[in-house]
C-alpha cells in the first residue's frame, strides 16, 4: 500500500541533497513524520497546506517501513499513517509536483488506484 507525504519544495530539494530527512517542521514538534492514505491526502493539503503554494506529492510503500510506521488515531477518528524514524530518500516510490490551482492543490488523477 502507498501512503503519501506532502512537501513544500525546500523540503523535497533538502531530502533529495541529503537523501534523509526528519520531516517538516510539524514532524520536528510532534515527534513523527505525518503521512496520509490516498482518501486522506487531499483533505490533508487543505486543511493544513491552503495557499502554501505549489508543493511535493511523495508516494512511499509502506510495508517496507516495518514497525517504524505506527498507524494511530488522528483527524476525524481515522487511522493516520506516521513515522517513527527518519524518511530516506530510498524509500520514496515516486514524487510528482502538486500543483495550487485557484486555490485548491491538483491532485493526480487515480490517486486512490495507485495505492494498491
Amino acid at each position: 500500500m502507498l501512503i503519501f507525504k506532502i512537501f513544500r519544495p525546500a523540503e523535497w530539494a533538502a531530502l533529495r541533497a541529503t537523501g534523509q530527512t526528519d520531516g517538516a517542521p510539524i514532524d520536528l514538534t510532534d515527534g513523527y513524520i505525518h503521512f496520509s492514505t490516498a482518501a486522506q491526502a487531499e483533505e490533508t493539503a487543505a486543511k493544513h497546506f491552503a495557499n502554501a503554494g505549489d508543493l511535493m506529492l511523495l508516494a512511499v510503500e509502506a510495508e517496507p517501513l516495518g514497525s517504524a510506521l505506527k498507524w494511530e488515531v488522528s483527524r476525524g477518528d481515522q487511522l493516520f499513517p506516521h513515522l517513527y524514524r527518519p524518511l530516506m530518500l530510498t524509500d520514496v516510490h515516486w514524487a510528482l509536483p502538486l500543483p495550487e490551482v485557484g486555490g485548491a492543490h491538483q491532485f493526480p488523477a487515480g490517486l486512490e488506484d495507485a495505492s494498491v
